[in-house]
């Protein structure tokens, strides 16, 4: 299934994509895609609805964070290997976790306002998990059973507060908009194989980034399973897997008002941002 969220921002209901592209409400039948319908029960009664049954929603309607009360936010950085390169930086012995703020979570085509004295915000195309059972102390050989399901995720960054400050990693990462996700999530019974799939990013028309999960450092059940030694997993908690090699800072080029990024995750869907100018504060 392609779950999803529709709405105005904070007012959003949850839907899914049925196999012809449609997107239809399922107000009837959820309140809302919350962590606790992302339980396999849960799952199950939507997988038994009969989509052609279910309104169709407007073809231009906002599509909003496909997850509803989302706990925690993890990142991962450095796992992949051409993007640790393109970094100057030594492949991680572990993996690298850090966090970004719940604030930051944004729809898939929401704009993107640039943070007041931006000048190195930079793009990352990501794959994200969606955790959907409780995970603590996971094996690796059954992290994989855990996962409600995927979606694209654009960890947006800025460099300058990042990495020129001093301090954690989270301040660069954690402005409002920095974490769109969606459009959509896809059920992990649609992805046998996490590891397979294609992913890139493009600026302005420009392909930016093209890469495989497969050159993942760390791979998804080996995060999950790192991770669950370490602090429990819940419902609805999302983990980004890190970005392929192609951001703005292994070029040199960052993101001004005007441009438009487009990024997709094979199979899980495309995202589009716009990028405004700061508000003043």
């Amino acid at each position: 299934m392609k779950l999803l969220r529709h709405g105005p921002k904070g007012f959003e209901k949850p839907g899914l994509l049925d196999r012809a592209g449609v997107a239809r409400d399922l107000s009837a039948h959820l309140a809302d895609l919350d962590p606790a319908s992302l339980a396999p029960v849960a799952l199950a009664r939507l997988r038994a609805l009969d989509p052609t049954t279910l309104p169709a929603l407007d073809p231009d309607v906002r599509l909003g964070v496909p997850v509803a009360g989302i706990r925690d936010f993890f990142a991962i950085g450095l796992n992949y290997r051409d993007h640790a390169a393109e970094a100057k930086m030594a492949l991680p012995a572990e993996p690298v976790l850090f966090s970004k703020a719940t604030g930051s979570l944004a729809g898939a085509c929401d704009p993107l306002v640039l943070p007041p004295g931006s000048v190195k915000t930079d793009w990352e195309v990501e794959l994200a998990v969606v955790i959907g059972t409780e995970a603590r102390f996971v094996a690796e050989e059954r992290a994989l059973s855990h996962v409600a399901g995927y979606m694209v995720c654009n960890d947006l960054s800025e460099r300058a507060y990042q990495l020129e400050q001093g301090g954690q990693w989270i301040k660069g990462k954690s402005f409002d908009g920095f974490g769109p996700l969606g459009p959509w999530l896809v059920t992990s019974d649609e992805v046998p194989d996490p590891q397979a799939l294609t992913l890139w990013l493009e600026v302005n028309g420009t392909r930016m980034q093209q890469g495989r999960t497969a050159d993942m450092v760390f791979g998804v059940a080996q995060l999950i399973a790192y991770l669950s030694r370490f602090l429990t997993l819940k419902p609805g908690d999302v983990i980004t897997t890190g970005t392929p090699a192609g951001v703005g800072m292994g070029r040199g080029v960052f993101l001004k008002p005007g441009d438009v990024m487009r990024l997709g995750v094979e199979g899980l869907g495309e995202q589009r941002q716009e990028v405004r100018a700061s508000r003043s504060v």
